[in-house]
């Protein structure tokens, strides 16, 4: 049987709080909490935090389009960032933690664009939307501790997650 798996890389500020929100859904096979385009190979966190690397804290999603789809998984990581902000995100800033979409072919692309498009055109914002879409490079897996960082840890990842104000935007922007 042919591998139908395919793989959607996302940087939407702290990957602790990227994985959650796309671990519940049929079709999602993994997600890896890592680092993307930079110019340092097998960067740490230590590395990283120094915004000296050039990476973007970032997940990589595996997931089965036959089951849910690449348009699908774009509306939920829109709805978990602040794309107006290329300064970092919520309470996470710097370059690292800054947004984007990396694409791995043309059709994802694409899509990609077109689903930005139509997030400018919504109106929804008053800022542009700086969210950069990206052709994918090497993904480094995070560090063991960053893994499923909300199971493992679940009151540490409630409380950093309530400080960074994420929540409250999701609500705000996204409630009606």
């Amino acid at each position: 049987m042919e591998n139908t798996l395919k793989k959607a890389t996302f940087a939407g500020g702290c990957f602790w709080c990227m994985v959650k929100p796309f671990d519940q859904w049929d079709g999602i096979d993994s997600i890896v909490s890592g680092y993307t385009g930079g110019h340092v190979e097998n960067p740490t966190y230590e590395d990283v935090k120094t915004g000296k690397t050039g990476h973007y804290e970032s997940v990589e999603i595996t997931y089965d389009p036959a089951i849910f789809s690449y348009r699908d998984i774009l509306h939920i990581y829109w709805r978990q960032i602040d794309p107006t902000d290329d300064g970092g995100q919520f309470q996470d800033r710097g370059d690292s933690y800054r947004t984007a979409i990396f694409y791995h072919d043309t059709e994802q692309k694409n899509i990609a664009e077109a689903s930005k498009a139509a997030l400018e055109d919504s109106g929804k914002f008053k800022k542009p939307i700086v969210t950069k879409i990206l052709p994918a490079t090497t993904f480094y897996p995070a560090e063991d501790y960053h893994q499923d960082f909300y199971k493992r840890n679940e009151q540490e990842y409630k409380e950093d997650r309530a400080k960074s104000g994420r929540d409250e935007f999701i609500a705000k922007t996204w409630e009606k």
